[in-house]
């Protein structure tokens, strides 16, 4: 490989200006992003004033139904996989390989562990609303459709993709929120010795 054959780099070897503003860019938005993590509640506020907004600006354009339809699809895709474990427990059902969810009353407690976190959620969806709201800025997204209809198909495919999610839930025992580890008290402990 020549001298300036690298990605981002000027002839000299030096990095290009447009690289080292791209790479500066980045590093400012990590570390915003970093230091959001720990404000769980405000990130989600914010995260649905700026659904909000979008709506109002969707209810006043009277248009770009399908790019909301497209962004209930995407939310609702990644809500799916915020309830979903991370080793799929149908997968495990037959081989004893890996951590699994306790099944029994008396199994040692296992958190529950996400197939997506909820800070990439929360990203994620936040990312998901900004695309969209740029989307509205440009009439070629702005496909006319009947929009009571598209309402009814994502009522019906909500409906039909919790219910399998449900299922699944019930039919493996977990739940998909963790509060902690168990915690005993003295009582049953004393139970448990005079036995």
């Amino acid at each position: 490989m020549s001298e300036g054959d690298s990605v981002g780099e000027s002839v000299h070897g030096k990095p290009s200006a447009a690289y080292r503003f791209i790479t500066r860019l980045g590093q400012v938005y990590q570390s915003w992003l970093d230091k959001s993590t720990p404000y769980t509640a405000m990130r989600w506020v914010v995260t649905l004033g700026l659904s909000f907004v979008y709506m109002v600006r969707v209810y006043l354009l009277q248009g770009w139904y399908i790019v909301t339809y497209a962004l209930g699809i995407y939310h609702l895709n990644l809500f799916i996989a915020f309830l979903s474990p991370k080793v799929d427990p149908s997968l495990l059902e037959d081989s004893d390989d890996g951590p699994s969810l306790p099944t029994k009353q008396n199994e040692e407690f296992r958190p529950f562990i996400r197939r997506l976190p909820e800070f990439k959620f929360w990203h994620a969806a936040t990312k998901g609303i900004l695309v969209a709201m740029v989307c509205t800025f440009f009439e070629a997204f702005n496909v006319p459709v009947f929009w009571p209809i598209l309402v009814m198909y994502f009522i019906m495919l909500f409906c039909i993709t919790m219910k399998r999610q449900i299922k699944h839930m019930i039919k493996y025992r977990y739940i998909p929120f963790t509060h902690g580890k168990r915690r005993y008290t003295g009582k049953e402990e004393a139970k448990t010795f005079a036995s």
